[in-house]
């Protein structure tokens, strides 16, 4: 499984350098989870940018994968998380979503440059 995180969908829509490496994991929808975090973020920055239906239209998209809600579970390991590796409050939730799901986090955003089961592109 594989998770994409907000990073690497923002590359992939707006089809920058570092799409390419986002697109396999973003189109292999059978095995994508998207975490209702990571709608918030997305939903949020295209509203800002662009208009209410080309955000609702991307959140369409991204719900083709599976959409894992934040629970209880997720949201103590996030803590977990958060606290042992001093990573911010979203990244943590989108990271323990990741595993309780055993999914390969996909990302350019440095918070989770070490840890495991992440695939990590140097933003260009």
């Amino acid at each position: 499984m594989n998770l994409v995180d907000s990073s690497g969908w923002l590359e992939y829509l707006s089809d920058s350098k570092n799409a390419k490496n986002f697109a396999e994991a973003i189109e292999n929808t059978e095995e994508l989870l998207v975490s209702s975090i990571n709608i918030y973020e997305i939903f949020k920055k295209i509203l800002k940018e662009k208009d209410e239906n080309t955000a609702l239209q991307v959140v369409g998209l991204m719900k083709q994968a599976k959409v894992v809600d934040v629970n209880s579970s997720i949201s103590m390991q996030a803590a977990k998380l958060s606290y042992e590796k001093n990573i911010p409050m979203a990244d943590s939730i989108i990271y323990a979503t990741a595993q309780i799901n055993d999914a390969i986090v996909w990302t350019q955003d440095s918070d989770f440059k070490e840890l495991e089961s992440v695939k990590y592109f140097v933003k260009k």
